[in-house]
């Protein structure tokens, strides 16, 4: 999952940039709103975490920008406003979710978490589940058929990105661009070894090969 955060606390910033990526996400940084309103209009990315105080163009500024212009990515707000009205004029201008300044990451890691799951239909699940198989995110196993799966920090990354996306067909492209933010090699082959070691953990079939279109999750074992 790509991520931009906008944020012009480099110390703050610095730490959550380091916390999303141990969680598996792949995180693009802004400080400036300008370059976020920009950025964030023309990259596909499946959350952004926007700072509303920044330099150039404020952050509500940008949000109503994207909306405006039908930019419909979860957005989750950062404030050190404590206003009870300017946080309701976020939600307005259409930001998905809100925290307010100082915060706990762990907090901002669960929202972040709880949005994505509700982006693609599972708003009323703890955990991500397809079929059979379940997605535990807190500590990065996969449950199938009561057996725990334990998995990389690349293939939960992927795994993730499979089930909430199941029975749509995603190009190799896509996945690259979604996970990797683009920095593979053209000729890298690393999406496809962390496919092959899926379907050794989880089963051939639960991962299909749609020979020059991309691939399938289904979620089927053997």
């Amino acid at each position: 999952m790509r991520l931009l955060l906008v944020e012009d606390n480099v110390a703050l910033a610095d730490d959550l940039c380091a916390g999303l990526k141990q969680l598996g996400y792949a995180v693009d940084w802004l400080v400036d709103g300008r370059d976020a309103a920009v950025q964030g209009a023309v990259e596909p990315y499946d959350l952004i975490i926007l700072d509303l105080g920044l330099p150039g163009k404020s952050g509500m500024e940008v949000l109503q920008e994207w909306r405006a212009n039908q930019i419909t990515t979860p957005v989750l707000i950062l404030t050190a406003r404590s206003s009870w009205s300017e946080r309701v004029d976020g939600l307005k201008a259409g930001a998905d979710d809100y925290l307010t300044k100082p915060f706990h990451q762990e907090e901002l890691f669960l929202r972040v978490q709880a949005l994505l799951r509700r982006s693609h239909g599972f708003s009323n699940q703890t955990k991500i589940q397809v079929a059979d198989l379940q997605l535990d995110e807190e500590r990065q196993v996969a449950v199938q058929q009561g057996k725990e799966i334990i998995l990389t920090a690349a293939e939960f990354s992927l795994l993730r990105y499979f089930m909430l996306h199941a029975g749509k067909l995603l190009s190799k492209g896509h996945l690259e661009e979604h996970l990797y933010a683009g920095e593979l090699e053209p000729d890298s082959n690393v999406l496809e070894v962390h496919v092959s070691h899926l379907r050794r953990k989880l089963g051939k079939s639960c991962i299909e090969t749609r020979r020059g279109q991309g691939y399938l999750f289904t979620g089927a074992p053997e």
